[in-house]
């Protein structure tokens, strides 16, 4: 029974637990708030639109934001894997985080125009790698410090804290009390002091030295990673669903861009769409995260047809007419936000909970930079928006959640292991 408790952790972590269980949520809470308070799809986008920056600048941001983040991972992992105790790579990664978004908040109050923006998105470069640093290292600590019954719940509750406050940013963006860029000029000076609070926290951790074999010249860490996606055949069946799962991150932009001329209401201001991504945040998050302790696998097919039901919906409602309602859209994106949150949720605690300790970091960076390539190739639905039209974008990305079941279904349980 006690060796259930402190499953897949080692024996001189259990004692730890519940401490590390709170400073994990606590850190993790403090980041995903300030993840939000500079969101580049709509609050950084928002900003350099209304100080006058170049649209090349805007569309930079969310390729540097999600693929900066994933690509560098295939060659940090090994280095990485070569220190022992990582809680302070991970400390040291939320602090640059930290400084990039002072940096970030010190532009929007000086600079505006191409200025503007190319401060802003070389801080956010800076960012993505600093935050990349973080992915790596966070799920070997979370690995060694947290047992594996209990690693979706903290995930899923320090997302739904985090939610908890965006939205009650969203509600006074929303009201008019204080200017729309002063508040957000404020927000990111909050998430510079969120991610230094997070740092600190994250470094009073107890945690074991960790597997250091097979750790320093990236290069030989890079080819033994390949390898992996070769011969294991798990390995295969989750990048290919993962894969086909950027479907839910890409479609929010295409679902709004859909129904913009057609809303003859306020619901394309910067608020209410906060507001409607936070609470689809703060409702599924917990919940998500409880059954991915039970079944990672389940979470990531539950999302998937989530997904593609909620995409299928939108196509069919723009063909009918109906996204002119102003509840039309609005449920849209909440469902659609929901079910990118199961698969975020789903495909951490199922990569996390399916590799051994020492395969832990090498499985994290292989699957994300795989994704990182194809985040950038999703470019590509731009061009075929302006060739065909939202709506067939639309029904392409529903397609993918679909088709990603079949892989889905083939995931061993890896919570029963």
């Amino acid at each position: 029974q006690e060796a259930r408790v402190c499953k897949d952790i080692p024996d001189s972590a259990c004692n730890d637990q519940p401490g590390n269980f709170s400073k994990h949520l606590t850190s993790l809470s403090l980041t995903k708030a300030a993840d939000g308070l500079i969101d580049p799809k709509l609050i950084l986008s928002w900003m350099l639109v209304s100080l006058g920056s170049p649209a090349f600048f805007v569309g930079l941001l969310v390729p540097l934001r999600e693929a900066g983040a994933l690509l560098p991972q295939l060659f940090t992992a090994g280095n990485l894997r070569s220190q022992p105790i990582r809680k302070n790579i991970w400390a040291l990664g939320s602090l640059v985080q930290g400084s990039c978004a002072l940096l970030i908040g010190l532009s929007a109050l000086w600079l505006e125009g191409a200025a503007l923006g190319l401060a802003v998105t070389l801080s956010l470069s800076v960012l993505a790698l600093a935050r990349s640093v973080c992915s790596v290292t966070y799920k070997d600590v979370l690995g060694k410090t947290v047992a594996k019954s209990s690693r979706g719940s903290v995930t899923g509750a320090a997302s739904s804290v985090a939610a908890a406050f965006v939205i009650v940013f969203a509600i006074l963006m929303a009201s008019g009390l204080i200017e729309k860029l002063l508040l957000i000029q404020i927000g990111f000076f909050m998430a510079a002091a969120f991610w230094l609070l997070a740092a600190l926290q994250f470094k009073a951790l107890t945690e074991v030295p960790g597997a250091t074999e097979d750790g320093g010249n990236a290069l030989q860490v890079a080819a033994q990673h390949l390898r992996l996606l070769v011969d294991d055949r798990q390995l295969q069946f989750f990048i290919l669903g993962r894969a086909l799962l950027i479907a839910t991150a890409l479609a929010p932009p295409f679902m709004v861009a859909l129904a913009s001329s057609k809303m003859t209401t306020g619901y394309g201001e910067l608020g209410f769409l906060l507001l409607a991504s936070s609470i689809a945040t703060l409702l599924s998050g917990y919940f998500w995260g409880r059954m991915a302790d039970y079944s990672s696998r389940k979470v990531l097919l539950f999302s998937a047809l989530a997904a593609g039901i909620t995409l299928v919906f939108t196509g069919l409602a723009d063909y009918y007419g109906l996204l002119a309602q102003t509840w039309v859209l609005p449920t849209l994106i909440f469902g659609i936000m929901v079910a990118y949150q199961g698969v975020r949720l789903g495909r951490s605690t199922h990569l996390v909970d399916m590799a051994g300790a020492d395969t832990r970091a090498a499985y994290t960076a292989l699957s994300n930079t795989v994704i990182g390539l194809l985040l950038l190739l999703g470019g590509g639905f731009s061009i075929l928006a302006q060739v065909a039209g939202e709506r067939l974008v639309i029904f392409v990305l529903a397609g993918m959640s679909l088709v990603a079941l079949l892989p889905l279904f083939k995931l061993n349980e890896v919570q029963s292991d």
